[in-house]
C-alpha cells in the first residue's frame, strides 16, 4: 500500500478525552474516531489491526473443532425473559421497540440466542458436542465510557458456546478452550495470565479471565511465586490464619460523635485500622446480612455472594441499614446484632477489637470473637493482595499485576439449557438437559490491550503479527529521482517476497516522516536516503530498538523478508505449530 492512497490522519495533539496510551495513541495514529461516546469508527490502519486478530482468533477456533454461524444483534425480549436476565441485566441492557410495540434488546451477549438455536435445531445425543461462535458487533450501555476501545459502549466481540451431554465432556472443552485462548493471545505476541475469576452476571460454576499484563490496566491479578495458581484479585483464594489478639479486657462503649469511617475513627481513639472490625450490610436475595472484615481490609463481594449462595446481592441503603441495626450508617457491630453474621478468616480468634456499638456515635472497644459473636461464620471473604500467603500450596505468597481482560471462559452447566429447555434423547430414548460452556474474547478490546502493553513515549509497537503492516519502507526524499527510483524496485521487491508493506511516498520533510513512523508503530522500518544510496546501504531498524542496521542495498529486500519470515515461524512454533 501507498502512503499517498492511505487514510492515516495523523495528530499531533494529544485528544483531550483520552486517558490512557491505547486511547491518546489510536486517536493520533488516524486508527479510529469517536462518533457518540463510547462508539468509533474504525479507520483504515485501526481496521487491519481487527482484522488480524479476527483472523488469528477463527484460525485458532477452527483448529480446535468450533464452527462460526452469525447471530442477529436485535434480540426479541421473549428470549431473555425466557432466561430471567430481562429484569436481572440492568440498564447497560439496551431496551427498543419496533413499530408494532414488541420489545427487543441490542445484544450484549448472546446465550439466550444461542442456546435457543441449538433448542430447534438438535434432537439426539449424536448431535452433540457442539461448538458454535461467532464475531459480532455487541453493545452494552456503560454508564462512564472511557478509555477508548477499553471500555467502550459499542465493540466487536467473539463470543462462543458449546452445548454436551455431560458434565466430563462439558470440562473436556472448557479445557480446550482454555488451552485455545492461550494460543490465540500468544499468536497475538501478548504478555498474559490466564486467572481464576468471578462468574458475574453470566453465570455458572467456573471461569477464568485471560489478562493482558500492562501497567494502565483495570483490573488487579494475584499469581503465586511458588506454584501455578493465578486469580483475579476478588477471587484469590487465601490460606485461612488466625485473627491477630490486641489484649484481652472487658468490652466497653465509648463515646464517638461525628465519626463513623474506619479512617476516622482510628484517628479519634488513637488505634491502628487492624484493629478494627469492620461491618458492611447487605441485601443478599431480599435479606438483611453481615460481612465482617479487619478494618484494614476489603470485601470481595465475589467471594461473599458465592459463600451466601446469593443470585442478587447489593449494600444496603441507609435507612435499610437503620431498620436493621438500629443505628445509622457507619455504627453498626457484630454484638448483639440480629442478622446473620459472616466472618473473613482474619477474624477468627481475635481479641481487643474495635467495632460499632449499633448506636448513633458510639462504638465498642475490647471486642473478643469467641466471647462477643460466637455464631459467625466464617470464609474467605476479603480481596487478596501482594504478600498474602497462597491457599493452593504450602509456601507461597502472591504477586500482583495490573491487566485488561481480554477474554473470559465459563463453565456454565445446566443454567441457561433449563431455562430455555435446550434438551436431547440419549441412547435410551430419555430426554435430558444440555450441558453448557461459553467462552468470550473481546477482539477490540485486544487491540488496545496490545498498545496498552506495546507503546513507547513516541507512540505505539505493534506485535508482528497483528501489526497493520509488517514494514514501513521510508525514502527520506521522495523527490529525489534516485531515492525514488530504488524505493520503488525496493518496494516491488518487498511484495514479491510476501512481505506486509506501506511505502511512505509522501513528499514531506523527513522529521514528519519518522515522527508519524514511530506513532503508527510498524514492527519494522526500511529508511532508504541519497547520502545511504551513494554507498549502496540502507537501514533496517525494529520499532522500539534504539539502533538499526545497515543492509546492502541489492540484499535488503531479502533479508527483510527472511528477518520477519523467521519471526513469523517462532510465533507459530511457540504456538505450537499451529
Amino acid at each position: 500500500m501507498r502512503y499517498t492512497r492511505l487514510l492515516v490522519p495523523t495528530l499531533k495533539e494529544e485528544p483531550a478525552e483520552a486517558e490512557v496510551a491505547s486511547h491518546r495513541f489510536m486517536v493520533r495514529a488516524g486508527m479510529i474516531r469517536q462518533v457518540a461516546r463510547g462508539i468509533y469508527d474504525f479507520l483504515p490502519l485501526g481496521l487491519r489491526v481487527l482484522h488480524k486478530v479476527e483472523r488469528i482468533v477463527r484460525e485458532e477456533l477452527d483448529a480446535a473443532g468450533c464452527q462460526e454461524v452469525l447471530l442477529p444483534m436485535v434480540i426479541p425480549a421473549e428470549l431473555w425473559k425466557e432466561s430471567g436476565r430481562w429484569d436481572l441485566y440492568g440498564k447497560e441492557l439496551l431496551r427498543l421497540n419496533d413499530r408494532a410495540g414488541r420489545e427487543f434488546c441490542l445484544g450484549p451477549t448472546h446465550e439466550e440466542v444461542m442456546t435457543d438455536l441449538v433448542r430447534r435445531e438438535v434432537r439426539s445425543y449424536r448431535d452433540l458436542p457442539l461448538n458454535l461462535y461467532q464475531i459480532q458487533t455487541k453493545f452494552r450501555d456503560e454508564i462512564r465510557p472511557r478509555f477508548g476501545l477499553m471500555r467502550g459502549r459499542e465493540f466487536l466481540m467473539k463470543d462462543g458456546y458449546s452445548f454436551h451431554c455431560d458434565y466430563e465432556d462439558c470440562r473436556r472443552e472448557y479445557d480446550n478452550m482454555y488451552a485455545t485462548y492461550s494460543r490465540i493471545f500468544r499468536s497475538c505476541g501478548l504478555e498474559f495470565r490466564a486467572v481464576e475469576a468471578d462468574t458475574g452476571n453470566i453465570g455458572g460454576s467456573l471461569s477464568h479471565e485471560f489478562q493482558v499484563l500492562a501497567d494502565s490496566g483495570e483490573d488487579t491479578v494475584v499469581s503465586c511465586d511458588s506454584c501455578d495458581y493465578a486469580a483475579n484479585m476478588e477471587k484469590a483464594e487465601i490460606k485461612a490464619a488466625p485473627g491477630e489478639s490486641f489484649g484481652d479486657s472487658d468490652i466497653e462503649e465509648v463515646d464517638t460523635p461525628g465519626v463513623r469511617s474506619i479512617e476516622e475513627v482510628s484517628q479519634f481513639l488513637s488505634q491502628p485500622p487492624e484493629r478494627f472490625i469492620k461491618t458492611l450490610i447487605y441485601i443478599a436475595d431480599g435479606k438483611g446480612v453481615a460481612a465482617l472484615l479487619r478494618g484494614d481490609d476489603q470485601l470481595s463481594e465475589a467471594k461473599f455472594r458465592a459463600c451466601l449462595g446469593a443470585e442478587t446481592l447489593r449494600m444496603a441503603t441507609d435507612d435499610e441499614i437503620e431498620k436493621l441495626t438500629a443505628a445509622p450508617q457507619g455504627f453498626a457491630g457484630p454484638v448483639g446484632l440480629d442478622l446473620e453474621l459472616y466472618a473473613d478468616y482474619r477474624l477468627a480468634g481475635c481479641s481487643g477489637m474495635v467495632t460499632g456499638a449499633n448506636k448513633a456515635g458510639t462504638h465498642l472497644t475490647g471486642v473478643c470473637e469467641k466471647r462477643d459473636f460466637p455464631g459467625a461464620t466464617f470464609a474467605n471473604l476479603r480481596v487478596a493482595g501482594a504478600g498474602d500467603a497462597c491457599a493452593r500450596c504450602e509456601y507461597g505468597h502472591f504477586v500482583e499485576y495490573r491487566g485488561v481482560e481480554v477474554g473470559h471462559i465459563f463453565y456454565l452447566g445446566k443454567k441457561y439449557s433449563t431455562a430455555l429447555g435446550a434438551t436431547y434423547l440419549d441412547a435410551d430414548g430419555n430426554e435430558q438437559v444440555m450441558e453448557m460452556g461459553t467462552y468470550g474474547i473481546g477482539v477490540s478490546r485486544t487491540v488496545a490491550a496490545a498498545i496498552e502493553q506495546n507503546h513507547d513515549d513516541a507512540g505505539i509497537i505493534w506485535p508482528l503479527s497483528i501489526a497493520p503492516y509488517e514494514l514501513l519502507l521510508l525514502p527520506v526524499k521522495w523527490n529525489d529521482e534516485a531515492t525514488r527510483d530504488a524505493s520503488e524496485k525496493l518496494y516491488a521487491q518487498l511484495l514479491s517476497l510476501g512481505v506486509e508493506v506501506l511505502l511512505d511516498d509522501r513528499d514531506e520533510r523527513a522529521g514528519v516522516k519518522f515522527n508519524d513512523a514511530d506513532l503508527i508503530g510498524i514492527p519494522y522500518r526500511l529508511t532508504i536516503g541519497p547520502r545511504g544510496l551513494k554507498e549502496g546501504k540502507v537501514e533496517l531498524k525494529r520499532r522500539g530498538e534504539s539502533k538499526g542496521s545497515e543492509l546492502a542495498l541489492e540484499s535488503a529486500a531479502a533479508e527483510a523478508a527472511a528477518l520477519i519470515g523467521a519471526e513469523r515461524a517462532r510465533l507459530r512454533v511457540e504456538d505450537g505449530g499451529k
